[in-house]
């Protein structure tokens, strides 16, 4: 079909409502996150509820990365309390990003799964790279640049024929 390699293998509510224990019990061990708008408000720091995820996803056995288009300093202020592995300014989509994150888990890209928000950049590079992608809605849509705004226009041409089979898991 015309849009399956931007589609994601499922399509959350939230980075908050997906079941990490069904899926680590179905063998992945770990987690590449988007930042802005998957996990917190674009620019935000780690606020108590992603902490918490963050700890609970460790307590389960899963390994945790933030891959991200953003600057060194953006990722660093996020992480800062949450010590995962990252990587910067990561070209998203390229499918090179992902591989080199799996390799710094010491991970196979199939026991990798990837949340992000955005269906150009996060969705289509795990596609690319052989992982699981899992879309979730952005947490504030009001704090969007005009870049991804326009973006997320041709996201929802993406993903209406999409939702005509799949429903969104909240």
């Amino acid at each position: 079909m015309l849009f399956d390699s931007l589609y994601p293998t499922q399509y959350y509510e939230s980075s908050y409502v997906i079941d990490y224990e069904k899926l680590y019990d179905l063998g992945y061990r770990g987690i590449i996150y988007d930042l802005d708008n998957t996990l917190v408000p674009h620019g935000a720091p780690a606020d108590e509820r992603a902490l918490k995820l963050m700890d609970r996803l460790k307590n389960i056995g899963y390994k945790i990365f933030f891959l991200s288009n953003n600057r060194k300093e953006r990722v660093e202020m996020f992480n800062e309390k949450i010590g995962a592995l990252y990587l910067c300014k990561a070209s998203k989509p390229n499918k090179g990003g992902y591989l080199k994150a799996a390799e710094m888990m010491n991970l196979t890209p199939s026991q990798v799964l990837v949340v992000g928000d955005q269906i150009f950049t996060d969705i289509w590079g795990a596609n690319m790279a052989g992982m699981r992608s899992c879309l979730v809605m952005p947490i504030d849509k009001s704090t969007d640049e005009i870049q991804i705004v326009l973006k997320r226009m041709l996201e929802n041409v993406v993903l209406k024929p999409y939702l005509k089979k799949h429903e969104i898991i909240s």
